[in-house]
Formats: C-alpha cells, structure tokens, sequence
C-alpha cells in the first residue's frame, strides 16, 4: 500500500515535471515544504521550488526527470517516507543522478504532497547498477 502510493506520487512528480506542466507539478508539493542538502543553500521551500520550476520549465532546461530504486522507510497514517534515486537530464545533455528521501503527507483536500525532501550523500545511499543497497 505505502510502496504504490510512493510510486504513484513519483510517477505523476515525473510525468509533470517532463510535461512542463507547471500548475499540476506545483500541486505535487506542500507550501510547508522543505528541502535540505541542495549545495549552495540552506534550505528550499515552495516559493524557491515555484521559481526553480517556472525558471527551468520557461526555459527548458529540463529534458527528463526519472526514479528508480523506491525504497519505503516509514509510514503512518497520513505520512509516507521513503528514498529513491533522481536522475535529472538536462537539456544540455547533462545528468545527474542522486539520493533522495522524501515524506510525502495527505493534506486535507485528500491529496498526496511532499512536506520534506533532502539530498542524501553517497555514504546514506549507494547505488550499483541502480540497484539500491
């Protein structure tokens, strides 16, 4: 149960982000949102997320967005929290791949968004052959 509402939340985090489809991505995430470990900041919350979003999708600098690896750590009723490897493709060909753990929480309209997300260093999660250890 927790794993497919993981997965689903990721697949339509993806499928918006890869659509430019700025006003359903942004329905994805929580306005207490944080996000820790983003080199050269502090923290990020939903306006900084607003931005990036409206930033990259203008510009298309996004190419494609994937996850790979869910791996459910926590629930509670409401809470889902959970790591998976992000891999960013730039429109520059670039790509970069990492980390992440996410809690995602049901706010009171019934939908799923994330409250949390942090970049994980290589040591809290590894990868080989995009297999999660």
């Amino acid at each position: 149960m927790e794993s497919k509402i993981a997965r689903d939340w990721l697949e339509a985090l993806a499928r918006t982000a890869n659509a430019k489809d700025y006003e359903a991505h942004m329905d994805l995430i929580s306005k207490e949102v944080k996000v820790y470990g983003v080199p050269d900041f502090d923290l990020i919350d939903y306006n900084d997320w607003a931005k990036q979003c409206e930033h990259e999708f203008g510009l298309g600098l996004l190419h494609r967005v994937s996850y790979e690896g869910l791996k459910v750590r926590t629930m509670t009723p409401g809470n889902v929290m959970f790591k998976v490897k992000e891999t960013i493709e730039g429109s520059d060909g670039t790509v970069t791949s990492h980390g992440v753990e996410i809690v995602i929480r049901k706010e009171s309209d019934g939908k799923w968004r994330v409250l949390q997300e942090r970049i994980l260093s290589s040591e809290e999660f590894e990868f080989d052959d995009g297999h999660l250890h």
